[in-house]
């Protein structure tokens, strides 16, 4: 499973911004995918994630009602549309893919990663 994301960019504190994450090869497999940022100096951390199947969507604390996860089954993309950004959100975005559950945030239990992308929030 081969993963790349595309869409990120600068944008002005309170801007919105939406990444994609194509997926590719063995998706028949693929369980949920969700998105994490690292900021220079932190720990990668989980944004959201969303299941294949049927959709079911979790989301850090601090992003719900600002960020919404989405997936096209038939371009094989997962979106997140990104609203209302803070400059503390500045981070490379990753894309990531489990072949299993697993609680949502658990980022070992995602076995494929994308490159990432840099989002920068400018105050």
């Amino acid at each position: 499973v081969q993963l790349l994301e595309s869409g990120g960019g600068l944008v002005q504190a309170g801007g919105s911004l939406r990444v994609s994450c194509a997926v590719s090869g063995r998706t028949f497999g693929t369980y949920a995918t969700g998105w994490f940022r690292q900021a220079p100096g932190k720990e990668r951390e989980f944004v959201a994630t969303i299941t294949w199947k049927i959709g079911v969507t979790d989301y850090l604390d601090s992003v719900k009602g600002r960020f919404t996860i989405s997936r096209d089954n038939a371009k094989d993309t997962v979106y997140l549309e990104m609203d209302n950004l803070k400059p503390e959100e500045t981070a490379v975005y990753y894309c990531a893919a489990k072949s299993r559950s697993s609680p949502p945030g658990l980022t070992s239990a995602y076995d494929y990663w994308g490159q990432g992308t840099q989002v920068t929030v400018s105050s």
